[in-house]
């Protein structure tokens, strides 16, 4: 038996609530993946916020027709889909995918969106090349950190430095009248 319209409509709405909350879409062609594959993947991709959705191309179809930045999806409308669709965390997103691409050698990145822009396979490798979300922000609190150091330091030098020029201002001062 077949989908009801009803739950067609629902499956779509969900589609787009998703896509609605995602800054990246990926698409696979997941063909030869079994159930406790795609199991696996999921469950790579959770930490990073990403979801797999498997759908018909038809469903996605109707979910991007009226969002302009989802346009670009449908040219990768083809054969056994499943999109990866990313809320934040892209690079981890990626990596994770990479990493389970590695591991079963049985799916293919057709490619994917991003801000209204297609992207081709070199293009999402580039983004998973990125520092982590989690990395930039230890950078830039270890830059902090390190700023803060050293006007911490500057800050204790000025009583000392200041003290040294009075010290050496008296030091020619009593030198100079010891000789008169």
């Amino acid at each position: 038996m077949g989908r009801t319209l009803e739950n067609k409509k629902e499956i779509v709405a969900e589609l787009k609530g998703t896509l609605s909350e995602s800054t990246l879409a990926l698409v696979i062609d997941y063909q030869g993946l079994t159930v406790a594959e795609i199991t696996d993947l999921r469950r790579r991709l959770r930490p990073s916020g990403t979801i797999c959705k498997v759908t018909k191309n038809t469903f996605m179809g109707i979910a991007i027709q009226d969002e302009e930045k989802w346009q670009p999806l449908s040219e990768l409308l083809k054969g056994s889909s499943a999109f990866l669709l990313v809320k934040e965390d892209f690079s981890s997103a990626i990596k994770a995918y990479q990493d389970f691409q590695k591991a079963t050698k049985k799916t293919e990145l057709r490619g994917g969106v991003m801000e209204g822009r297609l992207l081709k396979e070199a293009d999402v490798k580039a983004l998973g090349d990125l520092p982590s979300k989690e990395q930039l922000m230890g950078q830039i609190a270890g830059a902090i950190n390190a700023l803060a150091s050293k006007i911490a330091i500057g800050i204790n030098e000025v009583p000392g430095s200041l003290a040294r020029s009075i010290q050496a201002v008296a030091d020619k001062e009593n030198s100079g009248s010891a000789e008169g």
